[in-house]
């Protein structure tokens, strides 16, 4: 395409009996020249008009435009862009991701007769939405007259024919979903007993039969135009209903889009009654035609596929997560010396993890399997503490941040909001205290812990688990100016995300509904009875969120520093409570010693930073994630730090004991 196009040009270009690629070339020629130089509304309305008038005052060149329509019209099919443009070809998540693939990836040809895909061609602008919104409709109704004349316009014609053929194809695509399995089940009762959809294909052709053959009776047509909106309208109340399950019984992203693909297209059809029906209709349809520039930029964007689809998957997940989340903030002097003793049962634990650590190591494994066993010595250890009800100090940011979101979404609905942000800033307390009294738990029993189980282990063996340049070593990794805070950042990434996976299998497995199915399922009761069957449902309900959290955080401990180093990233991971144990027993190596190294010094100086840098960023992502899944874009976040500020200046004890 050149660079630039005059209208002399375009006019000498036009050629009603070219080829269908040269056909559709000029269009999209004399589009690019509407848009081309100084992209403002003014200069495209001029060149609308010089266009229009150009033809208005040669009777030849109008006599090929009109000839070009014909064959534009004849040839290219009008029902792909009215009806389709937008969706998907199919209601799958993973089909639509691969074809917004392909339409990013390889370009299009005007070789088509899929008016969809040359409209792509056409009109890929946001600016081409703007200048077709901005027709006046004086200049539309002249270009439609010089498309059509007026003693060729009998009938219902070509546009209000292809609006009828887009309509019923759009309400034949909406019965079809509203009558899979997937939605219909998932309606409400009261949905399902209505039963709104059945009729919507007989609305259809009761307003065409009226548009077609009842021109003498106008009131008939306003009631079946009436009596279809109605139609639309309980169709898309039937399929909001859907959503209720979802607050219930899980959420996919896969139903969410077949689901909008339905509202979609409810909303389509109304779009295009009202083409049909306007007083007004070369405007409607200038309306249509900028809507659907829009579409089309949409339709291509992988990330507005996902950000769309996914955001109540999303919501879901912050959702289980503030559930657990709320476990894990102490409101007392009872609750706070109770996260102590958890979090110094987590330790306890812990030390013997990283002796296992070392252990492991001692093996010589390959880069992967001795990242995989690290992975699952991590793994078990925290299903353990899980299971022991005891409690890992940085496994709780990722969680608690989602419970502060949906305390924040609370006070944007309340009325008293001085009396909700007092409220929120003592559970910002709340939090940070018992965030420092699990670390504290944590860190105070796993070093001396890991210190004493290395000394039994000289007394056993005749010498400790590290010999001298092993532990000077560990030390020197863990030295608080190397990269550790890196590495303490990135391992706050890898929290966050086995809190993602947590909330995502607990969401799969409420969807499945995977407790009922141990409970009640004919062959799990006849194996383990229905009273223990009804047990382990319980039980996994109550515990697989907890489960996936851990063994995913465990196994990305363990595996991820074999997979960065095998691209050469050298990037290993820095959890507190692990450096903690670490370091206590390298420290038995050296004895009292230990204290003369400089190095001792600086690692037990990056212990606070690793904490804070594991506990800041998993919750800050956690944070920012359940802020966006509960849209709550509009809270004064001035007046929260100032609140904050000003409880630290007021009662600074707050935040750290109860």
């Amino acid at each position: 395409m050149r660079s630039s196009y005059d209208l002399p040009a375009l006019l000498a270009e036009l050629d009603p009996h070219a080829e269908l690629a040269e056909r559709h070339l000029w269009l999209i020629h004399v589009l690019h020249w509407m848009r081309s130089a100084a992209p403002s509304i003014e200069v495209a309305m001029a060149k609308a008009e010089s266009f229009v008038a150009a033809f208005e005052a040669d009777e030849a060149l109008r006599l090929r435009l009109q000839l070009w329509w014909q064959r534009f019209s004849a040839t290219v099919d009008i029902t792909t862009l009215l009806a389709d443009f937008g969706f998907a070809p199919r209601t799958a998540m993973v089909t639509e991701l691969t074809e917004r693939l392909r339409l990013k990836l390889l370009p299009g040809t005007p070789e088509t007769i899929d008016a969809a895909e040359l409209f792509s061609i056409a009109l890929p602008h946001e600016f081409d939405a703007r200048w077709l919104t901005a027709l006046p409709e004086p200049l539309l109704q002249r270009l439609a007259a010089l498309l059509v004349p007026e003693e060729a316009q009998q009938g219902i014609g070509f546009w209000r024919h292809a609006l009828l053929g887009a309509i019923t194809y759009c309400a034949g695509q909406i019965l079809a979903n509203g009558f899979s399995p997937e939605l219909r089940l998932r309606m409400s009762e009261e949905a399902r007993e209505e039963q709104p959809f059945h009729a919507l294909i007989h609305d259809v052709e009761s307003f065409r039969i009226e548009f077609v053959h009842g021109v003498r009776t106008p009131e008939r047509l306003e009631q079946a135009e009436q009596r279809l909106r109605e139609r639309l309208d309980a169709c898309r109340a039937a399929i909001g209903t859907v959503y209720q399950h979802f607050a219930a019984e899980g959420i996919s992203v896969g139903l969410v889009f077949r689901l909008r693909q339905v509202r979609t297209r409810i909303v389509r059809v109304r779009q295009l009654l009202s083409c049909l029906t306007s007083e007004h209709p070369e405007q409607e349809a200038a309306r249509l035609l900028a809507g659907f520039v829009s579409v089309g930029r949409d339709r291509r964007s992988l990330r507005n596929l996902w950000a769309t689809n996914s955001s109540l998957l999303a919501a879901k997940v912050t959702e289980r997560s503030a559930e657990t989340g709320e476990h894990y903030i102490s409101h007392n002097r009872s609750e706070y010396l109770q996260m102590v003793r958890r979090a110094a049962g987590g330790g306890l634990l812990m030390s013997v993890t990283t002796l296992l650590k070392f252990g492991l190591a001692a093996l010589a494994f390959s880069a992967f399997w001795g990242g995989f066993w690290a992975g699952v010595n991590y793994s078990i250890s925290f299903v353990l503490i899980q299971l022991l009800h005891w409690t890992v100090a940085t496994k709780q940011p990722a969680m608690t941040a989602p419970a502060m979101a949906a305390k924040l979404k609370d006070m944007q609905s309340s009325e008293d909001a001085t009396h909700t942000l007092e409220a929120f800033v003592d559970e910002v307390a709340n939090l940070v205290r018992t965030q420092v009294a699990a670390i504290l738990g944590n860190v105070l029993v796993v070093f001396p812990a890991a210190l004493v189980l290395s000394l039994l282990w000289w007394q056993m063996f005749g010498a400790t688990p590290l010999d001298a340049a092993h532990a000077q070593s560990t030390l020197d990794s863990l030295h608080v100016l190397g990269p550790s805070a890196l590495f303490a950042a990135y391992t706050g990434v890898l929290l966050f995300a086995s809190s993602l996976i947590a909330g995502w299998v607990e969401n799969w497995f409420v969807l499945r509904r995977l407790d009922s199915a141990i409970r009640y399922n004919p062959g799990f009761t006849r194996w383990l009875g229905k009273g223990r069957a009804k047990r382990w449902g319980d039980f996994w309900r109550a515990n697989i969120s907890g489960f996936a959290a851990n063994i995913s955080l465990g196994m990305m401990l363990g595996l991820t520093p074999a997979i960065a180093a095998f691209f050469g990233l050298g990037l290993e991971v820095r959890h507190v409570t692990l450096s903690s144990g670490q370091l206590g027993v390298a420290s038995a190596t050296f004895g009292l010693g230990v204290l003369a190294l400089p190095a001792f010094w600086w690692a037990l100086a990056l212990l606070p930073l690793n904490g804070a840098l594991n506990v800041i960023v998993s919750f800050y992502l956690a944070f920012r994630m359940a802020l966006r899944a509960h849209n709550i874009n509009g809270v004064e976040r001035s007046r929260i730090y100032a609140a904050i500020r000003q409880r630290l200046r007021s009662k600074p004890s707050s935040f750290f004991l109860p």
